[in-house]
């Protein structure tokens, strides 16, 4: 394992924006403010879809996500701006990305160098494939960063325990969430699948929603969440799990120190063993039959 990382989450408060450039303001503005306290920045889902309220001149999903993907370069482009003016390793949510006749969510990991990696949302929600058709991306992946292998579940995808168990797998020791829900039920869906992966494989998992209305829009029109970064339950731990959390519904940032030699530790010594244990094989459930 490797040094510990200053990890920072953000609520990311919808605003309505002009332009482009208004929109690269926004970005650089929370950057600023959490590479100031961190050296990964964690970013939600979809939040850059503020800026088709400047490209359309009406909430409309369809007009919205078609105008802003004439664009993805070029707000791509200014994602990796920002991390490389910064110096900071950036998560700046998820972009749609025309490729290859089709419509990916896609997540960009990109060091403070420039360099930009992606992880894909592989599950999609009915929204997405319903009225946006946005198509499932790559399986997941691992980054490899200086703190060692890390993954990205994006929103839905964290509410599926194998995609996850995949990347553990492969080495990685903290998730990343990025999500953009609409309604309290659907953010705890998410929250409780953060938890629950956490649990379940002993990691670290950060989750970042957007928050707050936006009428103007019809992608972001209600959001609702709370930032937060989540461990095991147990020992060295909170009893809870919550290693940092913030109000719902109330945009700014959440910081941590991860320490992943803390998890080795409780792998291999906790009350239970949740990583190790995880079974290899489940057979098929069998019917219990009843005797008199």
């Amino acid at each position: 394992m490797t040094r510990p990382l200053r990890l920072g989450a953000l609520a990311w408060q919808v605003e309505r924006i002009a332009s482009l450039d208004a929109y690269a303001a926004h970005l650089d503005r929370l950057v600023a403010e959490g590479a100031a306290g961190a050296d990964l920045l964690l970013m939600p889902e979809y939040a850059c879809m503020e800026a088709a309220g400047a490209l359309t001149t009406q909430p409309d999903p369809t007009a919205e996500l078609q105008a802003f993907c004439r664009h993805s370069d070029d707000v791509l482009a200014i994602m990796r701006d920002a991390a490389r003016r910064h110096g900071v390793w950036l998560m700046p949510g998820t972009l749609p990305r025309p490729e290859a006749g089709r419509i990916r969510n896609r997540a960009p990991l990109i060091a403070p160098d420039g360099r930009i990696a992606f992880q894909d949302k592989h599950v999609m929600t009915r929204f997405e494939t319903e009225s946006w058709g946005v198509q499932a991306g790559d399986p997941p992946g691992v980054f490899e960063t200086p703190w060692g292998r890390i993954g990205a579940a994006v929103c839905y995808d964290s509410e599926f325990p194998a995609l996850t168990r995949a990347q553990i797998e492969a080495g990685a020791w903290l998730i990343l969430v990025p999500t953009c829900t609409d309604t309290p039920h659907g953010f705890n869906r998410v929250r409780i699948s953060a938890r629950a992966r956490a649990l379940e494989n002993q990691c670290f998992v950060a989750v970042s929603p957007t928050v707050g209305a936006a009428p103007w829009l019809a992608t972001l029109d209600d959001n609702h969440g709370a930032a937060g970064i989540y461990g095991p339950m147990d020992r060295g731990f909170a009893a809870d799990g919550i290693v940092a959390e913030g109000p719902n519904d109330t945009g700014g940032w959440v910081f941590a120190t991860l320490d992943p030699t803390t998890l080795e530790a409780v792998r291999q010594d906790g009350a239970v063993r949740n990583c190790r244990d995880w079974p290899r094989h489940v057979p098929p459930a069998a019917l219990h039959g009843f005797s008199a």
